[in-house]
């Protein structure tokens, strides 16, 4: 039986307007540890259909029904409806760029994270849009350790309400070492919490408290992580995250995938 497995991604070290009245722009973080696997149902079981008019968008002929295993909860910022469709295309027969497959996310679901691409941490995306903004330079390898705090949130590609972070999308481009990465991600988190909430995060704090170099969020979604140098997470990082309410706690590096 023909299956797939689409990698999502750790909410995002970047989100926010490129100026006040910029495209929605994000720098993604990929995680081999959420994301789904889907095969196409065989004939004694019941699946869900895809959408047929994403399917012909693309050019695919047929809506076979699908049964789709997600490994990280809906709304928590790790891209499970946007692989979900890449999975669809690729088990109706699609093989082309993944420009084309992203454009037609976007342009179904009204916004997306680039994960049909091979290297989607290496872009500035446009996010309610479906566009590459500027190619980014390669992080320095690091290990991300994560949870989830907080309810569900699921993206409303009607909701702009970010801060701007043009700033960030600079210095991002021109940053070399993972320090410099690690903070301009913990302060596009910060403007995020700041601007839209919600309170009460604990998530610097425990950066601070287990001496990550910074820390990411989902900026729409509950997903939360620390950063830190490759081999450096420390043994009771877990326990830290789950004692300050954090669920689902997983390691992941970012030559993982």
């Amino acid at each position: 039986m023909k299956s797939v497995r689409v990698h999502g991604h750790f909410g995002e070290y970047l989100q926010g307007r490129l100026g006040p009245d910029g495209p929605l722009c994000l720098i993604t973080v990929p995680c081999r540890g959420t994301g789904l696997t889907a095969r196409l149902c065989s004939g004694d079981r019941q699946g869900a259909c895809p959408p047929e008019r994403f399917l012909r968008s693309l050019g695919l002929a047929g809506s076979r029904e699908i049964v789709v295993c997600p490994m990280s909860p809906p709304g928590a910022g790790t891209g499970i409806s946007t692989a979900a469709l890449i999975a669809a295309a690729r088990l109706h027969g699609w093989e082309g760029p993944p420009g084309s497959l992203m454009a037609a996310c976007v342009a179904h679901e009204g916004a997306s994270d680039p994960l049909a691409f091979p290297r989607p941490e290496r872009l500035l995306w446009a996010s309610r849009e479906g566009r590459i903004l500027r190619r980014m330079p390669a992080l320095p390898p690091h290990d991300i350790v994560g949870g989830y705090f907080g309810p569900p949130c699921a993206t409303d590609p009607g909701d702009l309400a970010f801060p701007d972070v043009s700033d960030l999308a600079r210095s991002w481009a021109a940053a070399r070492k993972l320090h410099a990465f690690a903070e301009l991600a913990s302060e596009s988190a910060r403007r995020c919490l700041q601007w839209r909430g919600p309170a009460g995060d604990p998530t610097e704090d425990l950066a601070r408290s287990l001496g990550a170099l910074g820390h990411v969020i989902a900026h729409t979604g509950s997903a939360r992580g620390l950063i830190f140098a490759k081999g450096e997470v420390p043994p009771a990082a877990a326990s830290a995250l789950s004692a300050a309410g954090l669920t689902g706690v997983l390691q992941f590096g970012s030559d993982d995938l």
